[in-house]
């Protein structure tokens, strides 16, 4: 069997739960949801598909995206829950050797952006949270440390997976990556009512770093949107939207909001990929539903 799962800290978890659950020949396969919505990908019927969308042709399939959930019967396990490695925990129970019930906790906490406003600020005081911020999901060179990660966290708990050499060094070049990642944000981000919108749609590549900063430099806003360039060519864009986890106030279903826009996620949190030509049409229009949202009360 094969893993095919994207690259996030959920996407890791799984594949690490997966590896131990079920007999894996192949290696795993790293992508992104719009591979499978695109059908760029050819899904083999071995293949387990964990964290992204459901593809006919798969072995097995676990997600617990809102906007993922499926109609007819399928083999695996959906529920809309704080994380994928949640799902595939639950349903594999009986067969783990090891104790991950820590490590599933910490996942969910991730992925469900589930973090004091102290984590944010300072997530070198918290392993898991700063290890999430190791993984960039969006250059395949990194697969051999992906690859690495699933290992070690089959066999250790996440304080001591941070240890390793290896993902020492990554932990440390994520706190200097988040420092600079601060003054990008500083000087890229405007409030528009309840939203905070950062466009790096000038700077290719567009700057990585602590996705959750933004609330605790923008404490008024109550959902932020950001816009970047998907490729050197500058031809598609990535929109991603979320709610703020510091402060309530946006009660629009995000996942289903960008699932207009060929995205999808969460309620809370989302993206979509769209063409540069049509990101001045559609960007204004996310943004006018999300503020609608606050002074409508919906």
């Amino acid at each position: 069997m094969r893993i095919v799962t994207r690259p996030d800290f959920d996407g890791i978890v799984c594949a690490a739960l997966l590896y131990e659950a079920e007999k894996i020949e192949h290696p795993t396969l790293w992508i992104q949801p719009s591979d499978i919505q695109k059908g760029l990908i050819p899904i083999k019927p071995y293949d387990i598909i964990a964290n992204l969308p459901y593809h006919k042709e798969c072995a097995l399939w676990f997600d617990h995206h809102v906007t993922n959930q499926p109609d007819g019967d399928f083999q695996g396990a959906f529920s809309i829950a704080p994380s994928a490695a949640r799902v595939i925990f639950e349903y594999y129970t009986d067969r783990f050797h090891c104790n991950f019930e820590s490590l599933i906790r910490q996942t969910d906490d991730i992925d469900s952006a589930n973090l004091t406003i102290e984590q944010i600020r300072q997530p070198e005081q918290s392993p898991h949270v700063l290890l999430s911020m190791t993984i960039l999901g969006n250059d395949l060179k990194e697969i051999p440390y992906w690859e690495h990660l699933t290992s070690l966290l089959r066999r250790f708990p996440v304080e001591t997976v941070v240890a390793d050499p290896e993902v020492a060094v990554r932990c440390r070049e994520a706190v200097e990556r988040n420092s600079v990642f601060k003054t990008h944000l500083l000087n890229n981000t405007r409030l528009q009512e309840h939203v905070a919108i950062t466009d790096f749609r000038s700077m290719q590549p567009a700057p990585d770093g602590n996705r959750f900063l933004v609330y605790a430099l923008y404490p008024e806003a109550s959902v932020s949107v950001k816009i970047r360039f998907a490729d050197p060519l500058s031809e598609n864009l990535i929109v991603s939207v979320g709610r703020s986890i510091l402060k309530d106030g946006c009660n629009v279903n995000i996942g289903k909001l960008l699932a207009g826009f060929g995205g999808g996620g969460h309620a809370g949190a989302g993206a979509c990929r769209l063409s540069a030509a049509d990101g001045d049409r559609y960007i204004p229009e996310i943004i006018n539903t999300l503020e609608e949202n606050k002074r409508m009360g919906k």
